[in-house]
């Protein structure tokens, strides 16, 4: 897994829906809170050690070959998600529509 900067990582990221916008494929991403720590700590110190001062955010995408990650800070949250709904919203213009009629249909018919 690569670990990016954030813009890098948006401009990564523009590429990998563009280069699944042509091919048929899916692009999966996930957000999680990040500590900063890579291995786990034992019991009996986790319940001892202080919270972080720092609350960060990993998030990650991948379209099942390649795999991609950035850490963004408490400092670069709003900028960041603005920029990242703003790609979101570009790229996400393929989705299909619920058929609503199909499903009043299905209702009729079970009454």
């Amino acid at each position: 897994m690569v670990l990016m900067e954030n813009d890098s990582f948006l401009t990564e990221l523009t590429r990998l829906f563009q280069k699944h916008r042509m091919a048929a494929g899916s692009v999966y991403i996930t957000m999680k809170k990040y500590d900063g720590r890579t291995k786990p700590l034992p019991k009996k110190s986790v319940e001892t050690t202080a919270e972080p001062a720092e609350n960060k955010c990993l998030l990650r995408a991948t379209d099942g070959k390649r795999k991609m990650s950035t850490v963004i800070g408490t400092k670069d949250v709003n900028k960041f998600l603005m920029a990242y709904s703003n790609l979101l919203r570009a790229n996400m213009d393929g989705l299909k529509k619920k058929d609503k009629k199909s499903k009043a249909k299905k209702a009729k018919a079970t009454q």
